[in-house]
């Protein structure tokens, strides 16, 4: 199998290599398939958004329960967690493209069921759990098909920026979506948000069906083998380049990344606001994120390091906003906490799937996606608990702390992994002189 690290090195840039280039940051929208893509995405995310505004006051008002937010949270993320690989091994073996058809589907289908539920007035708990599950479920096969599928809609030379790009539309989504989402809840009531979810995954399925075959660039899919999942799981652990960041990623994903948990239980217990202002708050943290996307999406190939920066970064923000003692100043520093997110996040999935071989790509992407979002089983409860029991702004202590602490003690590998690449920059040089 060719090794990862050499293409790694090969897509850096080469030393005293400029930074930033404003040209970079909408490169890859140059393309018409990822430009179909990255626009059905942001309709698509922003209903999504919509509803996670609804399912969070949804279960607030069936039980008034911060540990019950957090379950319906972690049921969601169950099956990634439990069989997150798996879905990685199924999207190295088939078409992404046909993949996604199926599973963006499926969640129109699920959002929809949820609507007539809310609509009917017969939604309980058990309900939120069983199609948080079967979302879950779907997620499982979408997640690393979807991550994976951005390879193959754009050059080499691309990649970053759309990987990038990707998390911009993602919090382009969470800026328009949880405004929209507030605003329905208190107007038009939570089905309204479900129903439109629903409705808003035709998007991506028309762009699916636009899109010109003759313009992907299909990567080599695996053969089916025995030991797949096993073999995906030694080769992170055997990459550098791989397992620090993904060591990272889980340990802020468990604790940091549960905004959805957090965010609730700020707006109503320590504010004692309503759902709108929970919308606003994940609004203002996608402006944030928005322009630390576009800021990100303007570096060609970002050092190692940089991902323990953003970490740093991002915990002090998060600290932050658990001390704001009010809501204005609350906003300020979830913008800033919307920016650490998506710098750190866009980071970690570029090194990823640039150090990955496309063969492995799907595996990598389905690890990235259960230590970032399989992890809420444990960190949805757990940080729900402590909202619940020490006050809500200790639910962003806990994930403020972690991550300022892993960016820390991640420098001297990052580091490494940066000499490593430098040093074969030269190699290479030297070879070429020759």
């Amino acid at each position: 199998m060719q090794p990862a690290i050499p293409l790694f090195r090969r897509l850096r840039p080469t030393a005293g290599g400029p930074s930033f280039d404003a040209r970079q940051v909408i490169s890859s929208l140059t393309g018409r398939n990822y430009r179909l893509f990255f626009f059905g995405q942001l309709i698509s995310m922003a209903g999504t958004w919509m509803q996670t505004v609804a399912q969070s006051f949804l279960v607030l008002h069936l039980t008034g329960s911060g540990t019950d937010l957090g379950l319906a949270t972690a049921a969601r993320f169950l099956p990634m967690f439990l069989f997150g690989p798996f879905g990685g091994v199924i999207a190295d073996r088939l078409d992404k493209r046909r993949v996604l058809y199926v599973t963006q589907s499926l969640q129109g289908v699920l959002a929809l069921a949820f609507a007539l539920l809310v609509a009917a007035g017969t939604i309980e708990m058990w309900m939120v759990y069983l199609l948080a599950v079967g979302l879950g479920c779907v997620n499982v096969f979408d997640n690393p098909a979807r991550q994976s599928f951005i390879s193959e809609m754009v050059p080499p030379e691309q990649l970053s920026n759309a990987v990038t790009l990707n998390s911009v539309s993602m919090n382009m989504a969470r800026v328009f979506g949880a405004a929209a989402g507030g605003i329905l809840v208190a107007g038009l009531g939570l089905a309204m948000c479900f129903a439109l979810n629903g409705v808003s995954f035709a998007a991506v399925l028309v762009s699916l069906l636009l899109m010109r075959a003759d313009q992907l660039y299909p990567s080599t899919r695996a053969k089916k083998e025995r030991g797949q999942v096993l073999a995906g799981l030694r080769y992170v652990r055997d990459t550098p380049e791989l397992i620090v960041p993904m060591v990272m990623i889980a340990v802020i994903g468990t604790l940091a990344w549960e905004f959805q948990v957090t965010l609730p239980l700020v707006a109503r217990d320590t504010f004692h606001r309503s759902a709108g202002t929970y919308g606003l708050m994940f609004s203002v943290m996608g402006v944030g994120s928005v322009v630390g996307g576009l800021v990100a999406a303007s570096k060609i190939h970002p050092r190692a390091r940089a991902l323990g920066l953003a970490a740093i970064g991002w915990g002090v923000a998060i600290l932050a906003a658990a001390l704001a003692p009010d809501v204005p100043l609350e906003l300020v520093a979830l913008v800033f906490v919307g920016y650490g997110s998506v710098t750190f996040n866009s980071m970690a999935k570029t090194t990823l799937q640039m150090a990955s071989v496309p063969v492995m790509r799907g595996r990598v992407m389905a690890l990235w996606a259960l230590a970032w979002l399989g992890s809420t089983p444990i960190g949805g409860p757990i940080v729900g608990w402590v909202g619940q029991e020490m006050g809500a702004r200790w639910s962003l202590i806990i994930g403020g702390v972690p991550t300022v602490l892993i960016g820390l003690l991640a420098w001297p590998a990052l580091k490494r992994i940066d000499l490593r690449a430098a040093l074969g920059r030269n190699d290479a040089l030297v070879e070429a002189a020759r």
